[in-house]
């Protein structure tokens, strides 16, 4: 395990002064494509820290991002989902400084895509234009309430691989939304709804506090060892074809 302190190079941008960062680096001597990872609400934990590790055994460079470094997911989750809303601020910045750290570092190739789930997933598309060359989106809430303020939003994004699940009851109809943005913009991409799957079903594990499980579960709120296999393949292709220039396996 490495943690990366990327708080200075923040700090000098406006970003958060005590940002931190899990990187999981794959075997051999490299260079490597590279990933930021940007975790769920729950922030930077065991099951992201599970994500990061599994995209580096498949060969990336991964930087999975604490947006949660300066006081804690409580203090901090309102203030990060603001920013979101507002699409500025200081997890964009640090989104920025993690990206510029790989792109510096010398275990990696030049290249560098994002993935993001839940609010992470919310980010990775907000970011998708911002010197990525790839972008994967997991259940991640959609910007703007009208479909011109989607399109803005995503005008000039880096090539897109989207996974939903038709039983998360808190992004209905958000995967045809975004394909029917993306093929108006002309952005390269591959979007899935599972029809078994819920919110956060790349998960291995339930999250979140004990007492609340259950209605996470009536929400469609949890892992799908069914669907998750299927889009963590779609993931791997995506990054594959665009960050280490393999040729593209995608299904629609």
């Amino acid at each position: 395990m490495t943690i990366v302190d990327l708080g200075a190079e923040s700090a000098a941008a406006g970003g958060s002064p005590r940002l931190r960062a899990y990187l999981a680096v794959p075997d051999g001597p490299g260079p490597f494509p590279a990933v930021v990872m940007i975790h769920e609400v729950f922030g930077l934990d065991d099951q992201t820290r599970r994500h990061a590790d599994r995209l580096a055994r498949a060969g990336y460079l991964t930087l999975a991002l604490d947006l949660f470094s300066d006081g804690g997911r409580r203090h901090c989750l309102v203030g990060t989902m603001r920013a979101m809303a507002a699409r500025t601020g200081r997890p964009f910045i640090d989104i920025a400084t993690a990206r510029k750290w790989l792109a510096d570092s010398e275990l990696g190739n030049g290249r560098t895509g994002v993935i993001g789930f839940c609010m992470g997933g919310g980010f990775a598309l907000l970011v998708a234009r911002d010197g990525f060359d790839a972008a994967s989106v997991n259940y991640g809430r959609l910007p703007g309430k009208q479909q011109e303020d989607l399109e803005e939003a995503l005008r000039g994004a880096c090539p897109i691989v989207a996974n939903y699940g038709s039983a998360d009851k808190s992004l209905k109809g958000a995967a045809a939304r975004l394909e029917t943005a993306l093929d108006q913009l002309g952005i390269e991409h591959s979007v899935k709804e599972f029809p078994a799957a819920g919110h956060s079903f790349l998960n291995d594990e339930e999250l979140g506090p004990a007492l609340l499980r259950p209605l996470m579960r009536v929400m469609g709120v949890g892992p799908d060892p069914d669907s998750s296999p299927e889009a963590w393949r779609r993931i791997e292709d995506h990054f594959a074809t665009y960050l280490k220039g393999q040729s593209p396996s995608i299904a629609p």
